[in-house]
């Protein structure tokens, strides 16, 4: 009879780095070779990024391909030392895979992402489904529930969205995501973008701008069109970034959130103070 622990299995090094094993099945490849195939993967937590990563088992990658560092960006990845660069069929890829300076993770390589980082392996598989950007936190959660709540979005004081059939979207560490109907939304004051974002939990998403002269910043508005089936009742509907309109909700005004999204998006400038008199 196997027991199961009601706490996480977690541990902690001196370092401040947070670790687990995990019991997925993952794969990482360069092109199409094979550099990790592990069963005994290990999720890090790296101070004050709030995203794990992968590190793997020495035996489970393939450490033919690593080649000492020529440039190593040493200090890096909570002071780590040893670097890797990866060379596949030719192609040298510098700075592909580090390990932890921690004892606990001594025997243990980890890699880079190429869709989060531009550089490292480029796909990436937990058991048969890719994955993308960084490992899903099995600890977050993400949830899209379909509601009839009244939701209008305003953007410099001109209603822009207008429904009473949302999907609210809630996931863990960011405030609750407005997605509406197209049709209720006046995309004819946006313009398509080339912009692309990826989410290993919700897919790849599509942006539009603002075409007025409001202090609003770009890429403000967004859609998953093929979403993960977790979250498929999102798929083509349309959300916005609280952080940057104003979203009332069965007629209460939202406050602007500050989450890690704030930094990349400017907010309108603070009118000067008139002179007092």
């Amino acid at each position: 009879m196997t027991t199961f622990p009601t706490a996480r299995n977690v541990r902690t090094t001196p370092e401040g780095l947070v670790w687990e094993p995990g019991e997925r099945w993952v794969r990482g490849r360069k092109g199409e070779v094979t550099v990790v195939d592990s069963r005994h993967p290990v999720l890090v937590w790296e101070p004050d990024v709030p995203v794990p990563l992968y590190a793997f088992p020495r035996d489970e990658v393939r450490q033919e391909l690593l080649r000492p560092a020529k440039n190593p960006p040493t200090g890096t990845h909570t002071g780590s030392r040893v670097f890797y660069d990866l060379e596949v069929q030719g192609e040298l890829t510098e700075n592909a895979a580090w390990t932890f300076p921690a004892d606990d993770l001594a025997g243990h390589i980890a890699f880079e992402w190429f869709t989060r980082v531009g550089r490292g392996l480029d796909h990436w598989y937990e058991e048969e489904e890719e994955i993308f950007i960084h490992p899903r936190d099995p600890y977050k959660r993400v949830d899209a529930l379909a509601s009839s709540r009244h939701v209008t979005v305003e953007i410099d004081g001109m209603v822009v969205a207008d429904t009473h059939r949302p999907v609210l979207l809630f996931e863990t560490g960011l405030p609750t995501r407005y997605y509406i109907p197209r049709e209720d939304v006046r995309l004819d004051l946006f313009e398509p973008t080339d912009h692309s974002t990826g989410c290993p939990y919700k897919g790849t998403a599509e942006y539009w701008s603002w075409r007025g002269d409001a202090d609003v910043p770009p890429n403000v508005v967004w859609t998953y069109p093929e979403p993960l089936p977790a979250v498929g009742a999102v798929q083509r509907l349309v959300a916005f970034y609280n952080e940057a309109v104003d979203i009332t909700v069965d007629g209460e005004r939202l406050e602007r959130p500050a989450t890690v999204f704030s930094k990349t998006l400017p907010t309108p400038p603070t009118p000067p103070t008139p002179p007092t008199p």
